[in-house]
Order: C-alpha cells, then sequence, then structure tokens
C-alpha cells in the first residue's frame, strides 16, 4: 500500500515539475500562430466557408482553448464563439486596454502582429496573460490567442 502511495505522489510530482496534464489543456504560442496561417489560407481561398469553419470550429479551428475570431471591415465580429455581430474595436480587455483598436490598427496583410492583455482563462476568473497573433486577410482582420504559461 505504501508503495502504490509513493509511486502515486512520485507521478503528481513530476507532472507538476513538468506541466503535466494541465498543459495539455491549453494551446502554445506555435499552435496559434499555425492555426491563424491556416486561417488566412482558408480566408483567401473561400470568405464565406472559412467564416463558418471558425464559428462553427470546424476543419481544426477549435482546438484546446484556442479558436479564430475575426471583424470585417465595419469593425464588428464576422466569426467567434460568441460575439458574432458585436463590435471588435470596441473589445477592451478586462484592465481596460483597448485591444480591438489595436488589433485593427496594426493589422497588415502579409504581416503577424501580436497583443498581450489581461484576459481570465476558461473557466477562471483570475487574469492571465493572454497574447493574440492577428492579421489582415482581405477584408477580414483575424486573430487567435494563446494565454502565456
Amino acid at each position: 500500500m505504501n508503495k502504490k502511495l509513493m509511486l502515486g505522489m512520485a507521478a503528481f510530482c513530476a507532472m507538476g515539475l513538468t506541466g503535466g496534464a494541465w498543459a495539455a489543456d491549453f494551446g502554445t504560442a506555435a499552435e496559434a500562430k499555425a492555426m491563424l496561417e491556416k486561417a488566412v489560407t482558408a480566408v483567401k481561398a473561400d470568405k464565406a466557408k472559412a467564416l463558418a469553419a471558425f464559428n462553427s470550429g470546424a476543419e481544426g479551428f477549435k482546438a484546446k482553448d484556442l479558436y479564430v475570431f475575426c471583424g470585417g471591415p465595419d469593425g464588428n465580429f464576422t466569426a467567434h464563439p460568441s460575439l458574432v455581430g458585436k463590435s471588435m474595436k470596441d473589445l477592451k480587455d478586462k484592465n481596460g486596454k483597448p485591444i480591438g483598436e489595436e488589433f485593427y490598427k496594426a493589422a497588415q496583410e502579409g504581416k503577424l502582429a501580436e497583443v498581450s492583455y489581461m484576459w481570465p482563462r476558461p473557466g477562471e476568473e483570475k487574469l492571465s496573460e493572454k497574447v493574440t497573433y492577428f492579421t489582415k486577410a482581405g477584408d477580414q482582420v483575424c486573430g487567435v490567442g494563446y494565454f502565456k504559461q
């Protein structure tokens, strides 16, 4: 019995030291960047189909806590899990930083930019640092954000 308890504790400690299962629930910077690059290709191929896939999370556009969001030329979300039709330009982080304005100001076709801000992880109230990569694809400003580990 003591041997099983010791093995269990050792496994728990190893998970804590390596990030364990908790880290697997969150996307990485590389995964966020790759998803955004895939999204840009999809928008350029067929914007309507791409936006539908982003909104449904189909075709790999939802993984772990990563998802694609986009805003149109009017400043409103065209793709997001829950904010379609609402103003992306007016979006502020939980400390009042105007991140939506930053997305639109810095977005350029063919270049990835990033904005850091404070946002709660899914299911949490505590604020964590989040970084969103974003770019312009046609008339869309699209991004994918990840939480810093």
